[in-house]
């Protein structure tokens, strides 16, 4: 069984024109190490909070950021504490207490607290609240209340910054 002259041609002409195919990954390597060096500098300024998938932040117009704290996290079924499940929403409404007992519980764990803390400490403690936009007002009152009780001097609300509205002069033709 001979090969046809067009065959045997295309066979010579493969082997003399194939390179040797090797991937080069130095520049590769380069790029990537570029990559995570400005992924390292330019990510400091983001806080990370914890999965708030089942919530929906209401939005801000603040321009200060906030600063570490401890998070609870309300969303419309439970209640966490720095990712932690304390209580159910359900739970916290139909509670006879005007305060939260699992949360203050929580709240007050040495390893949140640390060590004896005096009225400028306490003062000073902060708290950032995530709770959905559409918690009724009860729950989030108790909540805060909890917090206030377990020495947090300073409570924030974790809100989305909102666009801000153009101003109508800026609209008018020139």
């Amino acid at each position: 069984m001979s090969m046809s002259n067009r065959a045997r041609r295309m066979a010579l002409h493969h082997l003399r024109h194939r390179a040797d195919a090797q991937l080069n990954l130095i520049p590769l390597i380069d790029i990537l190490s570029v990559m995570v060096a400005f992924l390292l500098v330019y990510s400091t300024e983001v806080e990370v909070i914890q999965n708030a998938k089942g919530i929906e932040i209401p939005q801000s117009i603040a321009e200060t950021a906030p600063k570490q704290s401890v998070v609870v996290m309300i969303t419309k079924t439970d209640l966490f504490v720095q990712g932690e499940f304390i209580a159910t929403v359900d739970q916290i409404r139909t509670g006879t207490t005007r305060l939260v007992e699992p949360l203050r519980a929580a709240l007050k764990r040495p390893m949140l607290v640390g060590k004896e803390m005096s009225e400028r400490d306490i003062a000073q403690r902060e708290i950032t609240i995530l709770a959905d936009k559409s918690l009724p007002y009860e729950v989030l009152k108790r909540v805060m209340a909890t917090c206030t009780d377990a020495d947090y001097g300073r409570i924030s609300l974790a809100v989305i910054q909102k666009e801000k509205p153009v101003a109508a002069e800026q609209l008018k033709p020139v």
